[in-house]
């Protein structure tokens, strides 16, 4: 009988350490460092994508720490200065800036993490799942569903999201004609966004 309790446990013991692989007590995670957010749009009839990111992105994590992704980022945020665009190229960003962010009513674009869904936990295997992302740009909110991988610390997303669904057909048609020769006349409304952030894990067994 004592070796039935014994047994019962260490099953309960095992149980609780829960999909972020803890062991031998609590798992703390944090948010470490800076969060990067990127983007990539598509031009010509071929859809050739380019790509950037935005120099200037303000986090505000919704807790400095927590037990599990959920605690530490949904509700977390980001403010990002749409005239930091950084695609590597400075003639582009002036373009990007004046036909078409300039088109926008606001200057800024936000974004807040409002849920969170894993998938099935594989060993050996990235953890992934989806996480539903409020985006706020030209004055118009929308959810945008991004798939998440978190492997080793590096935690990475990506979406997609169509300009028309946030009544930016004016930037749209203000940036294809300014670069209607280099774009060969067509420029894409659906855009790919991402980001990538690091998180700190303290007293886990990550492995």
């Amino acid at each position: 009988m004592i070796k039935f309790f014994i047994a019962l446990f260490l099953l309960a013991t095992i149980s609780s350490a829960g999909e972020m692989g803890k062991k031998g007590g609590s798992c703390i995670l944090s948010q470490d460092g800076d969060v990067s957010v990127s983007w990539k749009a598509y031009k010509t009839p071929a859809k050739a994508g380019v790509g950037g990111m935005f120099d200037s992105v303000k986090y505000t994590a919704v807790a400095p720490k927590g037990n599990n992704f959920r605690e530490i980022l949904v509700g977390s945020s980001v403010v990002i200065d749409t005239s930091s665009v950084n695609s590597k190229n400075s003639g582009r960003d002036v373009k990007l800036v004046k036909f078409f962010f300039e088109k926008m009513s606001t200057k800024n674009i936000t974004a807040k993490i409002v849920d969170i869904k894993s998938d099935k936990r594989m060993h050996g295997k990235p953890k992934t799942g989806v996480m539903s992302v409020s985006v706020t740009m030209n004055g118009v909110t929308k959810n945008v569903p991004m798939k998440y991988s978190f492997n080793k610390g590096d935690l990475s997303a990506t979406g997609n999201i169509d300009l028309i669904d946030f009544s930016a057909s004016k930037a749209l048609s203000s940036i294809n004609e300014a670069c209607f020769d280099l774009h060969q006349g067509k420029t894409w409304s659906d855009v790919t966004i991402g980001f990538k952030t690091n998180i700190k894990f303290e007293l886990c067994n990550t492995i």
